[in-house]
């Protein structure tokens, strides 16, 4: 691994991706029922709302046990990828790989917040009605702390052309999970990370040999 001593700039990254995804988060449970969806780009892009106790995508652990489980795996995630991002950035790692962490840990938190607060902090939405802050509701907040359900909005919708070889995908959506910039950032944290993985992980070159004149 090539050493670096460019700044990364990691945590605004962090701070950015939280703010921009608790933003989105928050606009779309007060004001969005579920299951309600605002088309963007038709046939290509849509807003609808969903909630998911799940993981990225809407993957999920069954039970109240396997939401607690999931809810802790993030925290200890989390935990180690910011002591291990203090600790490459002291290293000189390279700046690309501490952007991409960075993107990944903001990701993780991101969810985070929702699985930890939202069920204290919200009433619960329904079909019919968008979710409150849970002071200003009669039926109070949702679920215990650890328990909340992540909220889920971007969906894209383009489908499977006339021409593909594989005709049971035909006319189904390429990528049918509903997602939020929480998965965004780790996807694009994770596949930066793939892609460019030899260039920042690869063994250091030694240095030339020095000669003498």
């Amino acid at each position: 691994m090539s050493s670096d001593k460019r700044p990364a700039y990691a945590a605004w990254i962090v701070a950015a991706v939280l703010v921009l995804d608790q933003a989105v988060k928050v606009g779309i449970k007060l004001s969005f029922a579920l299951a309600e969806k605002v088309t963007w780009i038709p046939g290509v892009f849509d807003i609808q709302f969903i909630e998911n106790d799940g993981m990225a995508f809407g993957w999920a652990l069954p039970g109240t046990t396997g939401k607690y489980v999931l809810t802790a795996f993030r925290i200890v995630a989390v935990v180690f990828l910011s002591i291990h991002l203090r600790n490459i950035s002291r290293t000189g790692s390279p700046r690309g790989f501490r952007q991409a962490l960075a993107l990944i840990l903001a990701g993780a938190a991101g969810n985070i917040v929702d699985s930890v607060f939202y069920g204290r902090l919200f009433s619960r939405s329904s079909f019919a009605h968008p979710g409150t802050w849970s002071w200003q509701s009669e039926w109070g907040s949702y679920a215990p702390w650890f328990r909340g359900n992540v909220v889920d909005m971007l969906h894209i919708t383009v489908h499977w052309p006339s021409w593909w070889p594989v005709e049971g995908w035909v006319g189904h959506e390429i990528f049918p999970p509903i997602f939020n910039i929480a998965d965004v950032a780790i996807t694009v944290g994770v596949a930066w990370i793939v892609l460019k993985q030899k260039h920042w992980l690869g063994p250091v070159s030694p240095p030339s040999p020095h000669v003498s004149e």
